[in-house]
């Protein structure tokens, strides 16, 4: 029987979302890919230390039981194979095992290899390849590698928080709000209360979510959390929706334009998805997060074929 990842969630990262890497990638961008690649493998034997991105692969991992392997992580790097090598050095060290997919492209696109993994989620710390994800279709977000890592204090459940416009719903209310104001956006909203949103790039996460979560057997169980500047009663339209999915959230957060990283710190999530940078530079200095460029709020650009 052929090997497939079809009834598996699929996490592909690259090697800085997973570790810290941050002082090779300096070497990296200071001198040249040389000097980075002798660096890596003068340190093969040093673990690198754990990145922002670690504790949520760790989490889902745990899903994985001898009979049922229900997620595969898959390491998808612009690195070279001996960065690689190390990389997957650090997995063992880590308790990461289960890490045992690479592809490392010494420096050319990764994106592409996403459509074989049937990925459900890209982590990269490079903005340009989550930018060409997103626009194949793929959840993908940009690390801030500067964020706060995610604490312990919650180690059966993976924790995960999502925007709502532009990231789990399409980004047409937002273009509303941003083309005409507030009242706009909330007459817009009251009258299409009824009427669902259209899908958002993570709205795929969330259902391969909702799958993982209903699998049970581990003793692992994972809560969401919508965290949005909507409020009411802009907040009925996107509870809909979410009734529409048959998908439920454990909790949302409808905060009509607070800043979100306090609120953020007191759900503790393993990680945090948003499209505005403000508000993933606020959640990043207590959450680990990741910025999603999709939606009017961010600009256009041309991607090439």
């Amino acid at each position: 029987m052929a090997v497939t990842l079809d009834d598996k969630l699929v996490v592909a990262i690259s090697s800085r979302a997973l570790f810290n890497f941050e002082e090779e990638n300096r070497v990296f961008d200071d001198t040249d890919d040389r000097a980075y690649v002798e660096m890596q493998r003068q340190r093969l034997d040093v673990p690198a230390a754990p990145g922002v991105a670690f504790s949520l692969v760790r989490k889902l991992l745990a899903f994985n039981t001898t009979e049922h392997q229900r997620v595969e992580v898959v390491l998808l790097s612009r690195n070279d194979p001996v960065s690689g090598m190390r990389v997957f050095r650090s997995c063992l060290a880590h308790g990461l095992p289960m890490v045992q997919r690479g592809v490392f492209t010494q420096g050319r696109d990764p994106f592409r290899y996403l459509r074989p993994l049937g990925a459900h989620l890209f982590l990269s710390a490079n903005e340009a390849d989550v930018r060409q994800a997103l626009h194949l279709g793929y959840p993908a977000a940009r690390v801030l590698t500067e964020s706060v890592r995610a604490g312990d204090t919650n180690p059966h459940e993976v924790r995960i928080a999502f925007d709502g416009d532009a990231v789990l719903f399409s980004d047409e209310a937002e273009r509303v709000y941003q083309a005409e104001g507030l009242a706009a956006f909330q007459r817009h909203e009251t009258d299409k209360a009824a009427q669902p949103l259209p899908d958002g790039p993570f709205k795929p996460l969330l259902a391969a979510l909702h799958r993982l979560q209903h699998a049970g057997g581990t003793g692992m169980r994972i809560r969401t959390a919508l965290v949005t500047a909507r409020s009411a009663p802009a907040h009925e339209r996107a509870i809909r929706t979410l009734m529409d999915w048959d998908i439920a959230v454990d909790e949302a957060m409808f905060l009509g334009g607070l800043p979100k990283g306090e609120f953020l710190r007191e759900f503790e999530p393993d990680f945090f998805f948003d499209d505005q940078t403000g508000h993933v530079t606020s959640a990043s200095l207590h959450v680990p997060a990741g910025h999603v460029n999709s939606g009017v709020s961010n600009p256009v650009t041309l991607l090439a074929d």
